[in-house]
């Protein structure tokens, strides 16, 4: 009798409705770095067996967002290279001598951007120059917007993380020592964070 048994006709489901994209087009203006709420880190092997953490402390820089075409959209960095801490002193003061940074001649790090392409609804790679003593490189970095706020004071607010890995002896940062145990003491890729906030300038 199962196979004649007539069924009650079920009305289709209705179509799910696609998810809405996140409104980029409010983005587009200039914006400023605050640094009081940002961060830019870099991480290196120390020693081949554990990881070294840093960060700029002393930093600006400038966006310009294109919501509706982000190809269109740049960004200026500049860091101070004596604005570097690890937390310990004299490996600060080694960072800032001339076997790495060279402070005294070089006393900025920079990167502009040359090109941007959006990934997904808020993912970005963002291509541009990277300059440390003196040498000019490019980078790649994969960014991700994670969002927009308005602070208590007015502020409207976007948010920004990412990372890219370099090898430093790209930019003529080669100094190291060879273990007894081997391998050598600090690592050739470090890896670069960032972790922004960005205030509406216009």
């Amino acid at each position: 009798m199962g196979l004649f048994t007539r069924r009650r006709a079920t009305a289709p489901a209705p179509a799910t409705a696609p998810a809405a994209a996140p409104d980029t087009a409010r983005l587009t203006g200039v914006w400023t770095i605050d640094p009081a709420h940002s961060s830019i880190a870099f991480v290196a092997r120390h020693a081949m067996i554990t990881k070294v953490r840093g960060t700029f402390e002393d930093f600006d820089g400038r966006l310009y967002l294109d919501g509706q075409h982000p190809g269109r959209s740049t960004a200026d960095v500049t860091l101070r290279a004596a604005g570097l801490n690890t937390r310990q002193k004299q490996r600060d003061q080694h960072l800032r001598s001339a076997d790495f940074l060279h402070v005294e001649a070089h006393p900025e790090l920079s990167f502009r951007s040359t090109s941007v392409r959006q990934l997904s609804a808020n993912a970005y790679r963002l291509t541009g120059d990277l300059s440390i003593k003196g040498v000019t490189r490019p980078v790649v970095l994969d960014l991700a917007h994670t969002g927009t706020a308005t602070d208590p004071f007015g502020n409207e607010r976007a948010g920004f993380e990412g990372s890219t890995t370099v090898d430093r002896t790209d930019w003529g940062l080669t100094w190291n020592s060879v273990l007894e145990t081997g391998g050598v003491l600090v690592g050739e890729k470090v890896k670069l964070e960032f972790d922004v906030s960005a205030i509406r300038a216009t």
